[in-house]
């Protein structure tokens, strides 16, 4: 990406919004480009200012889940950095099912803030440690040990390298689909990373690298 991340900042507390302005102001590496207040103003203003990231709050009117659930579909390289009070394992779910590209509580330290921005900026997948395991637990069926059939396939496709963008294109799913299947793997397996998914399926023959 060349010059700054371009954030668009999405909650409606005219005083939050102004102090994450006044946070992001500091970076040289961001640029606030817009304010919304509510679901229908951020979309209209992502369409209008395309920016790198949406920092989205859930409690707002028309819904931050349902804003993020429409910019997944019309504006997908904008990616939604949902940032907010609301933490109840449901919300969470359908945050990132809608398409979240990262969920952090707003209570998170300015440093996790701001590498989250940069994380999501680059389409990479930023929990809150907090949000990441319980998201994990929700998840997970405890009833099963094993991969599922399309968790396997999801999981031999990031063994072959591929994006999660590039998986859901392959077998057809959103890409929010294939986040939620590498939170189950995670769970089932009890790693924390794609890398250590693939080896630990490798070596109980849950997946095989080979053609």
């Amino acid at each position: 990406m060349t010059g700054p991340i371009t954030v668009l900042i999405v909650d409606d507390h005219p005083v939050v919004r102004a102090g994450l302005c006044g946070m992001l102001a500091n970076e040289k590496d961001m640029e606030v480009v817009g304010e919304a207040g509510s679901a229908d103003e951020a979309v209209a203003m992502a369409h209008r200012l395309d920016p790198a990231v949406v920092l989205m709050d859930l409690r707002m009117p028309g819904g931050g889940v349902e804003a993020t659930a429409r910019l997944a579909v019309e504006k997908p390289e904008s990616r939604v950095l949902v940032l907010t009070t609301y933490g109840t394992d449901d919300q969470i779910l359908r945050a990132v099912e809608a398409g979240a590209t990262g969920y952090l509580l707003k209570h998170a330290d300015r440093a996790d803030l701001l590498q989250a921005i940069r994380s999501a900026s680059r389409g990479e997948t930023a929990l809150a440690p907090s949000v990441a395991a319980r998201l994990s637990r929700r998840v997970l069926s405890p009833k099963r040990d094993s991969l599922s059939a399309r968790e396997a396939e999801v999981l031999g496709l990031v063994a072959r390298g591929l994006t999660n963008a590039a998986i859901g294109a392959a077998l057809f799913i959103s890409e929010a689909t294939v986040k939620t299947h590498m939170l189950r793997i995670f769970g089932k397996l009890k790693v924390d990373d794609r890398t250590a998914a693939v080896m630990v399926a490798v070596n109980r023959g849950l997946i095989s690298v080979e053609e």
